[in-house]
């Protein structure tokens, strides 16, 4: 089958078409016989013949050669069928074989391949378009004309008789191209937007993932933590469990040789007292009173320094009674060991804690009260009348004096029923003037607030409402400095978690209260964590 390349090849360059009864000139280029005599028969009147594609000049006319191997070609190349079209539509202009089209022309309804569009005529009323198996939705279809304008009252496409007599007459209309031009403009824009959207998606499902990744990373390590953990408490317990039972078998042992001993010593008193017995119930039985009285006299039968012996013996079996139980001084040391191994956990083992939290007075404002003991806060109208340093907050809020910079350490507080107060940490370097000095109104400090009853938390002045059933007036804050974990705990039973903040901590962090009215007071550790 030919290709398309190829029937190119076989088109006459003066007809465009395929080649009907082809013929060559001297110089070597073919054309259909009948063409070439009309192209000679002009070039008569000048005298001057000359090749139509390479102008190769003769002297005289020349003689045409019929060019039998190209007949024979096109002749197998009309009996083959044409190649199918990527759009099946073929040129109109060629006759003699099936050329796929590459424009269509809206004005005179005909698709041209690419021979005949170079030739085609350049007038503006000829519109071409990509080929298409139907015309009639480029043209009118009241007027049958080309539609060349677009209504924008309408939003239609319509043709010049369209915008001058028809229904579109007097409306605001554009050229077509013009129209799309601005139209492709505005579906750029919306491009540009979708595609910013796509980016921004993008970036929230990379930082998705990243949290994904770093949550996986997490609890893969809170799990090797928690392995190593149980299995360094199994190893305790175990251990533990040997030492006791060591210590059972070994006193199990002490006092059963003991009593192996004693138990053979009353053996044999008892075999001495089964002999003297029967000695006795012999003279009891004899009926010769000489022989009865010439036995020495039965309390002599009784050796005193036996009796005194049954003394010992009876005292050590009362020593013996009195010490029958195991001596549990060491068992009781183990497993008060396990107990608080078990109370280590429930309070959060490998935790440093409750710290040890002091309130700074020179930090509080004028309108809180410190107790002496430094653990209580509360909230006051009566000026404390301090000295105004650079260090002192305004009004109501105190910091702690000590600061943490790594480990693992948790408080507790206990607030007053009806008050409005502010818990958590801060760095060093916040404001102590204005509003953004409050805890949690800025990017150095994070909050636990309650106010009306309603419990909220804030970094940075953003808010996050927690739910209202907190019934407790205790909460902990657990601080992991090193991962970057600020907590806030509701002390319920069973304690409950009410925020986890999650930062890169760059400085040290202090406790950090604020009491409008009521107390907040620094406890220490809750049995319910």
């Amino acid at each position: 089958m030919a290709s398309a390349d190829l029937r190119n090849e076989l088109l006459c360059s003066i007809c465009l078409s395929s080649y009907t009864d082809p013929v060559m000139l001297r110089c070597g280029h073919n054309f259909c016989r009948d063409c070439i005599h009309q192209a000679l028969d002009t070039q008569d009147e000048s005298g001057v013949y000359f090749c139509p594609d390479c102008r190769e000049e003769f002297q005289e006319r020349p003689a045409l050669m019929r060019n039998i191997a190209l007949r024979n070609i096109m002749e197998n190349l009309l009996i083959t069928p044409p190649a199918q079209t990527e759009t099946g539509i073929c040129c109109t202009y060629c006759i003699h074989s099936s050329v796929p089209a590459v424009r269509s022309c809206l004005h005179c309804e005909a698709f041209l391949c690419d021979n005949h569009l170079r030739a085609h005529s350049k007038s503006p009323e000829h519109v071409l378009s990509d080929p298409s198996t139907s015309l009639k939705n480029k043209k009118c279809s009241v007027h049958k004309k080309i539609l060349e304008y677009y209504c924008t009252e309408d939003a239609a496409c319509i043709c010049v008789s369209c915008s001058l007599a028809g229904e579109h007459r007097g409306h605001r209309v554009e050229i077509l191209y013009d129209a799309s031009e601005k139209k492709k403009t505005k579906l750029r824009n919306v491009l540009q937007k979708l595609i910013r959207k796509r980016q921004e998606t993008e970036e929230r499902v990379r930082s998705l993932e990243e949290r994904r990744r770093k949550a996986q990373k997490k609890a893969s390590g809170e799990a090797e933590r928690v392995t190593a953990l149980c299995t360094d408490i199994r190893r305790r317990v175990d251990d533990l469990e040997k030492k006791v039972l060591s210590e059972i078998s070994r006193q199990e042992k002490e006092e059963s040789l003991s009593l192996s001993a004693l138990i053979h010593q009353l053996e044999i008193k008892k075999d001495e007292l089964s002999r003297k017995m029967r000695h006795i119930e012999e003279l009891c039985n004899m009926t010769d009173p000489l022989t009865v009285l010439q036995e020495p006299d039965t309390g002599d039968l009784c050796d005193p320094e036996e009796e005194e012996g049954d003394e010992d013996t009876g005292g050590h079996d009362k020593q013996l009674h009195d010490g029958d139980d195991l001596d549990v001084a060491v068992i009781s040391h183990t497993l008060h060991t396990l107990c608080e191994v078990i109370t280590g956990i429930r309070s959060g083992i490998y935790v440093e804690g409750p710290a040890d939290i002091l309130l700074d007075v020179n930090t509080a404002g004028n309108y809180v009260h410190i107790s002496d003991d430094l653990k209580t806060a509360t909230g006051t109208q009566n000026n404390q009348n301090r000295p105004e340093t650079a260090e002192r907050f305004q009004d109501y809020q105190v910091m702690s004096r000590r600061g943490f910079t790594s480990g693992r350490h948790y408080w507790d507080v206990e607030g007053s029923g009806s008050g409005s107060w502010i818990v958590g940490m801060c760095y060093p370097s916040i404001d102590r003037r204005g509003s953004q000095s409050y805890i949690g109104y800025n990017n150095k400090s994070w909050s636990l607030w309650r106010n009306n009853n309603r419990y909220s938390v804030r970094h940075d002045s953003e808010v996050i409402l927690l739910p209202d059933n907190i019934s407790s007036d205790r909460v902990r804050i657990h601080l992991d400095y090193g991962t970057g974990q600020l907590s806030f705990y509701e002390l319920c039973d069973p304690i409950r978690q009410l925020h986890t903040f999650t930062a890169a901590f760059t400085e040290p962090l202090h406790a950090a209260l604020c009491v409008w009215d009521g107390s907040l007071r620094i406890l220490g550790v809750n049995s319910n964590w």
